[in-house]
């Protein structure tokens, strides 16, 4: 983040603006951690906000979360990327620098991720894809041994965080017997579209949904691209397999009662 960094990017606005007819972006200078300190960031102004791998690095992951919900619209969408731990970083390893350039030891685990988008307002963390990260420098693996964290394993993750708070949506995949129909309309998507890990839907093809999926739906952008059978006069209950284990494929084996990728077990909800 330096001055001299804003000034090559601005001095390709006019090239952008003539090569693909739009001049619609700016570029500040701040910190994830204190948004609020940008004016011309308005609260609740955005439909979408996308992080790429850079989280990790902040001190005051809350803080991020937390100014993100407040700059999305009602409806809006965190479309992120970033390192995740199968377990808990000690702190001998925060405090290697090498680790924490390397963007590994900065990375929450998973499931305290996952809690800390529900506790700033991100109800259901809605995971995309993901994939492990291998170790390739011995130094990195050294202090991992060292500490006795030779089962430590981090892995790159997709989330969707939808700023619909309680209760738009539910702690849980609930079973309203509803339905939706993808169009095929989402430019590049005419076949089919991708939600997250758990949720590909067929265009044209009827797909049972659970209440939180229906809404997120129904209550954003893409609202206008799935048509929506049923609503929430009646409930079922919860959908079987709604479970907490980490969500993560596991080609390492290490994750308990896993034994590779196929053994994997996947926190697979409705």
């Amino acid at each position: 983040m330096t001055d001299e960094q804003l000034v090559a990017a601005r001095s390709t606005l006019d090239y952008h603006e003539e090569k693909f007819g739009y001049s619609n972006v700016q570029f500040h200078n701040g910190f994830l951690e204190t948004l609020d300190q940008i004016p011309q960031l308005e609260e609740r102004s955005f439909d979408l906000i996308i992080s790429n791998c850079v989280i990790n690095l902040c001190q005051d992951k809350e803080a991020v979360l937390r100014h993100c919900t407040r700059l999305l619209k009602p409806g809006g969408e965190m479309y992120l990327t970033d390192v995740y731990a199968s377990r808990r970083v000690p702190q001998v390893l925060k405090d290697d620098e090498v680790l924490w350039g390397e963007c590994l030891s900065g990375a929450l685990y998973w499931n305290d991720f996952e809690n800390l988008a529900r506790k700033v307002g991100f109800v259901d963390p809605r995971l995309v894809e993901d994939a492990p990260i291998t170790i390739e420098s011995a130094d990195v693996q050294r202090a991992m041994d060292e500490a006795g964290q030779q089962d430590l394993s981090f892995y790159s993750a997709t989330y969707r965080l939808w700023n619909m708070p309680t209760p738009k949506l539910e702690p849980h995949c609930e079973d309203y017997g509803q339905a939706v129909i993808y169009k095929g309309d989402i430019p590049r998507y005419p076949s089919g579209w991708l939600l997250d890990k758990h949720h590909y839907f067929e265009t044209n093809r009827i797909k049972t949904v659970c209440g939180n999926t229906y809404t997120m739906l129904k209550d954003s952008l893409l609202e206008n691209h799935f048509d929506f059978l049923g609503d929430f006069s009646t409930h079922f209950g919860i959908f079987d397999g709604c479970g907490t284990s980490m969500p993560y494929d596991d080609p390492f084996g290490k994750k308990p009662g896993s034994t590779g990728k196929d053994g994997s077990t996947k926190g697979s909800c409705c």
